[in-house]
């Protein structure tokens, strides 16, 4: 899995633009232009109706010099995850932005939902053991506990806690300071988890306006009205409607 994007993603310098072609020359002419124009597109790539666009070359041009950069290694294709049917180009100096494949939490274009099941179900093993935790602490029990090969990141984790909130297996939280909270600075936001059937024993639920899920759905910049990810296919908003 992945992966932290964004400027990060640059993986090496950026190969020698003298470097011999297959014919034997160095990458000149039209090759050169289209490179160059995929490269200033860094981890966001750009697809071959734009390249058309801004190079004003014919379709011929470009579909034959794609070819030769993808032939050299200095080129690769990435599905767009939402759009399989449109291809974008990247130098392979950079990783393809979460914008392309979705991020942290698609496989191949797909959404790893066993992969998520699994970070909720420790997740919300590590927060019922606890009792009361900060996300820092959360992040220091996965750091600790060694359960998976690929370190996961702070915004990775927060995710998940979220879904958990979202799920109302874990309630968010400020510290008072006392009891449970002795250690844990007073206004502190931290999780406890949550009795069966929902919200905690002795502790109201938030109200249902001030808990709408956008707010803390770590999806919601994909959000879009008529897109694959929307508030009519959206389980957790449809909970909240029905609350």
């Amino acid at each position: 899995m992945s992966k932290s994007e964004g400027p990060s993603s640059l993986k090496r310098k950026r190969p020698d633009l003298g470097m011999k072609n297959s014919s034997g020359g160095a990458l000149i002419g039209q090759e050169k232009v289209l490179y160059d124009l995929i490269c200033s597109k860094q981890s966001m790539g750009i697809c071959t109706f734009d390249m058309k666009r801004e190079t004003k070359f014919a379709e011929s041009v470009v579909t034959k010099s794609l070819k030769s950069l993808q032939a050299r290694g200095l080129v690769k294709m990435v599905q767009h995850y939402q759009n399989k049917g449109k291809k974008f180009y990247l130098s392979t100096d950079f990783e393809p932005a979460k914008e392309l494949t979705g991020g942290n939490w698609y496989r191949d274009g797909e959404l790893d939902k066993d992969y998520i099941n699994t970070l909720k179900q420790v997740c919300a093993r590590m927060i019922q053991r606890k009792k009361v935790i900060t996300i820092e602490g959360i992040v220091e029990s996965f750091k600790q506990s060694g359960a998976f090969k690929v370190e996961l990141s702070r915004e990775q984790i927060e995710e998940i806690v979220n879904a958990l909130v979202l799920d109302n297996q874990v309630m968010e939280v400020k510290s008072s300071g006392f009891g449970e909270f002795e250690f844990i600075p007073v206004g502190k936001i931290c999780y406890k988890y949550c009795t069966q059937g929902g919200g905690l024993k002795g502790e109201p639920k938030t109200g249902a306006m001030t808990s709408i899920p956008c707010g803390v759905c770590p999806r919601i910049t994909d959000c879009t009205e008529n897109g694959i990810i929307s508030p009519t296919t959206c389980v957790y908003y449809a909970k909240w409607l029905n609350f």
